[in-house]
């Protein structure tokens, strides 16, 4: 029982990692030091994505769940959850280039806006 519960706290954590990464530019509205945080999160997802490499809490959630009895996945945490949920089979190129793009355009204005309240401080 307590190792799938760690492992359940490993895809939340994994989840949530992943929404800060896309979103996280909005934090900076609210706390100035968030970029400090949120600015290698975002390099590391997308080294992680462009490498085609697995984050590291990928294999410890699957460690996790064979200890639990649980049956491991292959691939990556995004292949097993986030797939299915994101690019279902209906979804076409053009709509993920939109996606991509909103992503980007909300952390771009996020952070022009932050930049110009701050210089409108001085």
């Amino acid at each position: 029982m307590l190792y799938r519960l760690a492992a359940d706290a490993v895809l939340l954590l994994h989840l949530g990692f992943i929404v800060f990464v896309l979103l996280g530019g909005l934090l900076a509205l609210r706390w100035r030091r968030a970029p400090l945080l949120h600015l290698p999160a975002v390099v590391w997802g997308v080294y992680i994505e462009l490498s085609g490499g697995l984050c590291p809490l990928t294999p410890l959630e699957n460690r996790l769940r064979v200890l639990a009895g649980q049956a491991g996945f292959e691939g990556g945490f995004i292949e097993h959850y986030l797939l299915p949920l994101i690019y279902p089979a209906d979804l076409t190129r053009d709509t993920q280039f939109v996606l991509a793009g909103v992503v980007v355009i909300v952390n771009l204005l996020a952070y022009g806006f932050v930049l110009r309240r701050r210089c409108r401080r001085r």
